[in-house]
């Protein structure tokens, strides 16, 4: 056992872009913190260091190992950790991510709706606790996930071409969700609402048809992987060709 004066630390890498690097006079250092630290910790100690810092905590983004992470992540040795602050005119621009973390839409819409929207239109899918009559414990989703982006990014193409709108932005799960997580967030900003209801309809039903994303259902007396619309589609086409 440790004596109780040693202080166990762990060394992880931080990155600064856009204001956050102006305000930090950092592009990124190599940091060593107490083990155990959490992103909050993290955030409010260059904070301290850098006051200038503290007027984006409200809008900033933060990510961990290149996903969204929330504050109270806690970070492990090796880790690197990116400060992600809002582009100019208060609003991110669009943005597809897969992240193995908890999904805050509130944080994502705060940092995407801008003084020109007037409508913000959010979709969250959420693990349900039943299928088909089963009773469902809990999902796990996997992806291909450098085509699952290039996807994304088509769907928010189509989507612009589509309909008038400002913002897109498209996060997914991965790993294990539980009953009642947010598996899929897709928030539209635009300045009507006709709009961001329609692209946000038209980006959820693309997504379910084309992005390589794979849904295992788990069950008290098994598990099955769950059939895309997109796969039901393809098996359908090549039945008929036979």
């Amino acid at each position: 056992m440790l004596p109780p004066c040693i202080l166990v630390t762990m060394k992880i890498r931080v990155l600064f872009f856009g204001l956050t690097q102006d305000l930090a006079g950092l592009q990124q250092e190599d940091a060593e913190i107490p083990e155990g630290s959490s992103l909050d910790g993290l955030w409010e100690r260059y904070a301290a260091r850098y006051p200038r810092l503290k007027g984006l905590s409200r809008v900033l983004l933060v990510a961990v190992n290149q996903e969204i992470a929330t504050p109270a992540r806690v970070l492990q040795d090796g880790d690197e950790v990116a400060f992600l602050p809002p582009v100019s005119g208060g609003s991110n621009e669009d943005y597809y991510s897969l992240t193995h973390s908890p999904i805050s839409t509130a944080d994502l819409v705060r940092q995407q709706k801008a003084g020109e929207d007037g409508a913000v239109v959010v979709f969250e899918g959420i693990v349900r606790n039943n299928s088909k009559g089963r009773r469902t414990l809990h999902l796990e989703y996997e992806a291909y996930e450098p085509m699952a982006i290039r996807k994304m990014q088509e769907i928010g193409s189509e989507a612009r071409e589509k309909f008038a709108i400002d913002h897109i932005g498209i996060v997914h799960r991965l790993g294990r969700l539980e009953i009642g997580e947010t598996s899929v967030a897709i928030i539209i900003t635009s300045a009507h609402r006709r709009a961001a209801f329609g692209a946000c309809q038209f980006a959820i039903d693309r997504l379910k048809q084309i992005v390589p994303i794979w849904k295992k259902e788990y069950f008290e007396d098994g598990s099955v992987w769950a059939e895309g619309e997109g796969q039901e589609r393809a098996l359908s086409q090549y039945n008929k060709e036979l």
